[in-house]
């Protein structure tokens, strides 16, 4: 029988705290931590790494339509910030 590992990881970074991304193609750009994944050690941060989602419609009659949204990025691939 498999035995079933937790991961607990230490966060760097809170919510709240702004945060400067150090890699990837938005390498430079800053933004408040919104949200943590911690099961992920990811982070979805205001602003950053905006992707598009499209959506069906799901009754007859509804249209469809195309979000932006904010998707997670790699906590390793941001630090905080200081002005």
């Amino acid at each position: 029988m498999k035995k079933k590992v937790t991961l607990k990881l230490k966060g760097h970074v809170k919510i709240g705290e702004k945060v400067k991304i150090i890699s990837g193609k938005d390498k430079g750009k800053t933004g408040l931590v919104k949200k943590i994944l911690k099961q992920k050690n990811r982070l979805i941060v205001e602003g950053i790494n905006i992707g598009v989602k499209h959506i069906k419609p799901t009754r007859p009659g509804q249209n469809g339509e195309i979000k932006r949204i904010e998707f997670p990025i790699h906590s390793s691939n941001v630090s905080l910030y200081q002005e």
